[in-house]
């Protein structure tokens, strides 16, 4: 462990139903492993069922619901994949509004594969470049952005990846971005 980011408060944001296991594992680790504090933000309070493609994976403790985060009270958030999972956080509005409260503070946000959906409905893309899971390409474009295919794209402070081959590109990606380089 580095340390780069001791001191740092980040979120991850999931539906309660549906995260791809690794796509929230991963990240989380590399981020812990660097020093930062970590919470999972979840739309119900409980826990979050984790899958492994489309098999059921681990619980994971909700710490605070989208409704009572802040955007003030962390200095990044994560937003991880699995189809369901974005496309349930679309419908929260807490989830929405905390996206774009992200993006307006310009403090990191990174997105992997399906998570991107979020950031589409944040209206927080237009005018900036982001990868994705092939298939979201289109909604980003519609949305105003542009769609690249690489393991890693960093847009100002909007770090986005593709799948979970990816994770240790983004999550190197994400420490860089937080630590500020």
């Amino acid at each position: 462990m580095s340390g780069r980011l001791q001191g740092k408060r980040i979120a991850f944001m999931v539906a309660n139903e549906g995260v791809e296991q690794a796509e929230l594992t991963g990240p989380w680790q590399a981020l812990e492993e660097e020093g930062a504090q970590l919470e999972l933000l979840a739309p119900k309070d409980g826990e979050v069922q984790a899958f492994n493609h489309l098999d059921k994976g681990d619980n994971f403790k909700v710490d605070r619901t989208t409704a009572e985060a802040r955007s003030a009270d962390y200095d990044a958030l994560v937003l991880p994949g699995g189809v369901a999972n974005p496309d349930q956080l679309r419908m929260d509005s807490p989830a929405v509004a905390l996206v774009g409260s992200f993006v307006e503070s310009g403090k990191p946000v990174a997105a992997i594969c399906h998570g991107a959906w979020t950031l589409v409905e944040a209206g927080v893309v237009r005018g900036r470049t982001l990868t994705s899971w092939p298939s979201l390409q289109t909604d980003i474009r519609n949305a105003g952005g542009t769609w690249v295919d690489q393991e890693v794209c960093v847009d100002g402070r909007l770090v986005t990846s593709r799948r979970p081959d990816d994770i240790p590109a983004f999550s190197e990606a994400i420490v860089a971005a937080i630590a500020g380089r």
